[in-house]
């Protein structure tokens, strides 16, 4: 744990700041956080550390319609980053009227499949948290994503949108991939179109082919 008097901001907007964590004389680590100085992950105690919530949550959404083979859904979104359209899964930051506890993380999901796809959650549907915290680069940032797995229990294949789309969010369509598909891109390291995919999509290939989302 760094002590909060040895951190400095050297850059701070909206969305992103960047921070001087000082961990000995003269020496000096940089944080790229999402969070206000006194929320950084680096000032935390253990017990804060194992209490806190992610910055975002990442949606593994699998369709189950009756009489088809289970799919799962992605879209491709641009990442200005990478500079290009990835194969990703709906995403979107916790807000504070999402509410607190893990219960936000389950809200935060509802909202963004919704936001992203057009898709809303019934009682029909399973929500759950495949794991409450998970970090991107920690080399980098203490930027954090919960992951959610929703199943769409359907009886036919619902019609999806991306007009929910806000602020600096572009998409290109959707792709549904059945389990063999999903190997290949595994198998390939890149999606049809040869983009390479971030950590978020591996990690929901992997758990749709696990057949982990089906386990109680």
């Amino acid at each position: 744990m760094i002590k909060k008097e040895n951190i400095n901001v050297l850059f701070e907007s909206r969305y992103v700041r960047v921070y001087d964590l000082q961990y000995g004389p003269d020496k000096h680590y940089y944080n790229a956080s999402r969070r206000a100085q006194e929320e950084l992950v680096a000032v935390k105690t253990d017990e804060e550390f194992q209490k806190m919530l992610p910055d975002a949550v990442s949606c593994f959404v699998i369709l189950q319609v009756l009489g088809q083979e289970p799919r799962i859904l992605f879209s491709y979104e641009y990442r200005y980053p990478a500079g290009r359209f990835l194969l990703s899964v709906p995403a979107g930051l916790v807000d504070k009227e999402d509410g607190i506890g893990q219960d936000a993380l389950i809200h935060t999901a509802i909202r963004e499949i919704q936001e992203e796809a057009g898709l809303l959650i019934t009682g029909e549907d399973t929500v759950k948290i495949v794991n409450p915290l998970v970090f991107s680069t920690p080399g980098m940032t203490d930027e954090s994503n919960a992951l959610v797995c929703v199943v769409l229990n359907c009886k036919e294949f619902p019609v999806f949108s991306q007009e929910g789309a806000s602020g600096s969010e572009l998409f290109d369509g959707f792709c549904l991939l059945t389990k063999e598909e999903a190997r290949k891109i595994l198998k390939k390291g890149t999606d049809y179109r040869g983009v390479f995919y971030s950590v978020y999509t591996w990690a929901a290939l992997m758990y749709f082919v696990s057949d982990m989302w089906k386990e109680e």
